[in-house]
């Protein structure tokens, strides 16, 4: 099966492979660069990316946004005409911010989960970045899109579909992950609401799969369905190119699939990481006391919540893999060495 350009409402990748944003500090310029290079979407999360700068401490809303447009930029000038879009949770405190730098800095898509963006279409305006909401199921695809094509009269340039094998946070209860159920019938019903826009809309509307996509079948599969493209993100953290510590990548390298748990979040929804020294520890004492808080996440209560996110993603990507949360896909025990983006590309498309 010959794989088509990803065509998104007037822009287009060479292949139909959206790398996940991953944060915080996971996907950053270099992983998205390189994967626009090789001819895919390349993807910078928005959580955090200054963790690393001085500024952080004192000023971590300046410090990021300072990071994300330098890092859009870097990304750019990697890409060589191939596309680079930004990832940011609705749950994040200054969502708006973060739109309007996205924007400023000329990315080429906003791809937009952890709640539902209602009010991206106002964000960007007249501007020339496309949106690309993240659904998990047909509801919350006619929910969003119903609100959009009433409030806004525009709707999505693309769609993403995360299933349940996704890593990171994810859009399933926990009972609702406890369930080995196929979800190919929940995507089929995902693009026939899509199909509704397409059609009002007349033109065509990319619907991407993420979740446990590792191989080249996989890829096939979900093309099949109907789906224009996928998404990956756990494949490409074991790659040289990845932002992340070389500890954070050998934690995927060494994985096997009793280590993968589903925990909580303080975003308010449930994840897949890692089981580690961290995990244990949230279990054992019912919350870690935060220092700092660094106000990021609209629902983070610091009194109540388990443990600041911010701080455990931070030790992780720094290679402190006992002490950090390390978010991952339901397949990370396939990871079994690192390797290149490229030649992870190479498997995906089949060369």
């Amino acid at each position: 099966m010959k794989l088509k350009p990803l065509n998104i409402n007037g822009i287009s990748a060479k292949l139909p492979i959206v790398q996940g944003g991953m944060g915080v500090g996971v996907s950053l310029s270099r992983l998205a660069g390189a994967v626009a290079t090789e001819g895919g979407v390349g993807v910078i999360s928005a959580a955090h990316p200054g963790y690393n700068l001085p500024e952080f401490a004192t000023n971590p809303l300046k410090a990021n946004l300072d990071a994300l447009a330098h890092h859009i930029r870097v990304a750019k000038e990697k890409a060589r005409g191939g596309l680079i879009g930004v990832n940011i949770m609705c749950a994040m405190r200054d969502y708006v911010e973060y739109v309007k730098c996205s924007i400023a800095n000329k990315a080429d898509l906003i791809i937009s989960g952890a709640g539902l963006p209602s009010a991206l279409p106002e964000l960007v305006c007249d501007s020339e970045v496309r949106i690309a909401p993240i659904v998990s199921s047909a509801k919350a695809a006619t929910v969003l899109l119903k609100l959009w094509d009433r409030k806004y009269s525009k709707t999505a340039d693309m769609v993403v579909i995360e299933g349940p094998k996704a890593g990171g946070h994810l859009g399933f209860s926990a009972e609702e992950l406890a369930q080995d159920v196929n979800f190919d019938a929940a995507v089929t019903d995902i693009l026939a609401v899509v199909a509704e826009y397409e059609g009002k809309y007349k033109r065509e509307i990319p619907v991407v799969f993420g979740g446990g996509v590792q191989t080249k079948a996989d890829v096939q599969h979900y093309m099949n369905l109907g789906c224009a493209g996928v998404q990956i993100s756990t494949p490409f953290v074991a790659t040289e190119e990845c932002d992340a510590h070389e500890n954070f990548k050998l934690a995927y390298v060494n994985a096997c699939k009793e280590d993968v748990v589903i925990v909580k979040s303080p975003v308010g929804m449930p994840g897949r990481a890692l089981n580690n020294k961290f995990i244990r520890d949230v279990s054992a004492r019912g919350l870690i006391a935060i220092d700092k808080c660094n106000a990021c996440i609209t629902s983070c209560n610091p009194k109540s919540t388990p443990y600041c996110i911010t701080q455990a993603l931070i030790n992780s990507v720094y290679g402190d893999v006992d002490n950090g949360l390390i978010f991952c896909g339901d397949e990370v025990d396939k990871i079994d060495r690192i390797s290149t983006v490229r030649d992870v590309m190479g498997k995906l498309v089949g060369d």
